[in-house]
């Protein structure tokens, strides 16, 4: 299979106060293959943003390492997107020009980072919208273009820190079906933290479980769904998808009998 993508090796975060230290993190070991999609569930408060920081390089680890394609973290040059709970656009720019932000900031202004963005607007239903400003649009649509900005850097990881949490119901449906078939066709490895072990089940590959703080893995769960055409949506078809939402319910209530 060739080295990881992405490497966890014995990875501990403590955070330091002036009165005291709290581990969030103790002795994370775990593996992301290239085109894989991993959903990490736990109680709140177990470290799994943390997770997410660590990778982005906006928290140093306090031990271990991580390594991308053989190399530290530090050294790697590959591009890793991160959309976080809010869309954080700027209300002031239009959608297009809230799109190209990225691509300012990184002097990547060229056709070929412009027709990315141009297509994704196209393909997702946001083409006729892309001179509106985000107050003019939905949830759904604004994160829809959320991640068309931080798939604009075609990023080689992708990092999503609950995405959907903010929308309804419906909208949340239907905005992770559309947003896992894009990580889907374009072959993007990604970590997904989530509260909802149903998303968690459809859009992964591999589901790992979280002990509460400070967080260490309890369980990696592989999914595999004998379904055809595996989409987030159709996912939750599937004959074996109950089981795995029993067993995994009971792993993160066993550590939080409070946990939803």
């Amino acid at each position: 299979m060739g080295i990881p993508l992405l490497e966890f090796f014995n990875v501990n975060y403590t955070y330091h106060t002036i009165s005291c230290e709290t581990t969030s993190l103790k002795d994370i070991s775990f593996t992301l293959n290239k085109n894989e999609f991993i959903s990490f569930v736990g109680p709140s408060g177990c470290g799994k943003t943390t997770l997410l920081n660590l990778i982005a390089g906006l928290l140093p680890v306090s031990s271990g390492e991580i390594r991308i394609n053989g190399n530290s973290l530090e050294e790697s040059n590959i591009n890793i997107g991160y959309m976080l709970q809010k869309d954080h656009l700027l209300e002031w720019r239009t959608i297009y020009r809230n799109l190209t932000l990225g691509l300012e900031i990184q002097h990547k202004l060229d056709k070929a980072h412009l027709d990315i963005i141009d297509d994704l607007l196209k393909t997702y239903g946001l083409w006729d919208f892309r001179n509106a400003y985000p107050r003019q649009l939905s949830g759904g649509m604004r994160q829809r273009a959320a991640l068309i900005r931080t798939l604009a850097l075609s990023p080689e990881i992708l990092l999503l820190d609950e995405p959907f949490s903010a929308l309804d119901y419906q909208t949340r449906m239907n905005v992770s079906n559309d947003i896992g078939s894009i990580i889907k066709e374009k072959g993007i490895s990604t970590l997904l933290v989530t509260h909802d072990l149903a998303e968690a089940i459809s859009m992964a590959d591999r589901v790992i479980v979280l002990t509460k703080r400070p967080g260490t893995i309890k369980e990696i769960i592989p999914i595999h769904l004998s379904i055809k055409n595996r989409t987030p949506r159709t996912s939750r078809n599937a004959p074996e998808f109950n089981t795995y939402y029993n067993q995994i319910w009971e792993a993160v209530h066993d550590e939080n009998e409070d946990f939803g």
